[in-house]
């Protein structure tokens, strides 16, 4: 369930912004999807000029990307815990963003997001809410007054019935994702299957990020709530950036 929509050059515009926040020693979370690419590509630009960084990658995807940038990267054990230097920031996309708000002076910056098209929403979150600083880049066919799009689900396979029956209990609308290029489902990097949850409009996704979170055979879903600190909307002639 990859999304589309948005031009190439409004995504490389976003990606390109975040990476230029990155500093030098920094690691960095590197994200998955089309939009966070541009932002792994333009690192490993930097660092061939002689930026010294490390990344911790989200997914199989931007792991095999990144060292084709020459961008040195770390384990996310060996970048979090005793003795490990952390994640500075994470550079990630979304499929879909809700704001509260403009980010100006003034106004409240509350961004809830939807993530999993690419199916690495489970690591992408530990990374993501691990960091110091999490940066959202997307173009504009992402944003959203309220959030709509269906909630990927990553669930142990043993337990998608039990996980289908409790989200059709709550309103949702489950669907197997379907692999598109073999037969039969959607395996994650972790094992796992991903139900696509339909909810209609979430005008509180914290509520349903909790139900979800405490269903048994959950492993994780793609409503992260007030993890952002910047939002990077590239344009078609610039980037709009909403900062907390």
């Amino acid at each position: 369930m990859k999304t589309s929509g948005g031009s190439d050059a409004a995504k490389r515009r976003a990606g390109e912004s975040a990476a230029g926040t990155v500093d030098d020693g920094d690691v960095v979370g590197l994200g998955t999807g089309s939009t966070a690419a541009h932002a792994i590509r333009r690192l490993g630009e930097r660092v061939d000029a002689g930026l010294d960084i490390r990344g911790v990658a989200t997914s199989f995807a931007s792991r095999e990307l990144a060292i084709e940038c020459g961008i040195p990267l770390l384990d996310l054990d060996e970048a979090v815990g005793a003795d490990a230097p952390g994640i500075d920031l994470a550079i990630d996309g979304a499929d879909q963003v809700a704001v509260g708000g403009t980010g100006d002076a003034g106004d409240s910056f509350a961004p809830a997001l939807i993530k999993g098209g690419g199916a690495a929403h489970a690591r992408e979150k530990l990374v993501d809410a691990t960091a110091d600083r999490f940066l959202v880049v997307a173009d504009p066919s992402k944003e959203a007054a309220v959030l709509d799009r269906a909630v990927p689900v990553e669930v142990l396979a043993s337990g998608r019935s039990v996980v289908a029956e409790a989200v059709r209990a709550v309103g949702g609308e489950p669907t197997l994702r379907r692999a598109e290029r073999k037969d039969g489902p959607v395996v994650t990097d972790n094992g796992n299957l991903v139900l696509d949850c339909a909810f209609g409009d979430i005008p509180e996704p914290a509520a349903l990020a909790t139900t979800l979170s405490t269903t048994p055979g959950v492993v994780e879903h793609g409503i992260f709530v007030d993890l952002a600190d910047e939002v990077h909307v590239g344009t078609t002639s610039d980037v709009r950036v909403l900062t907390r």
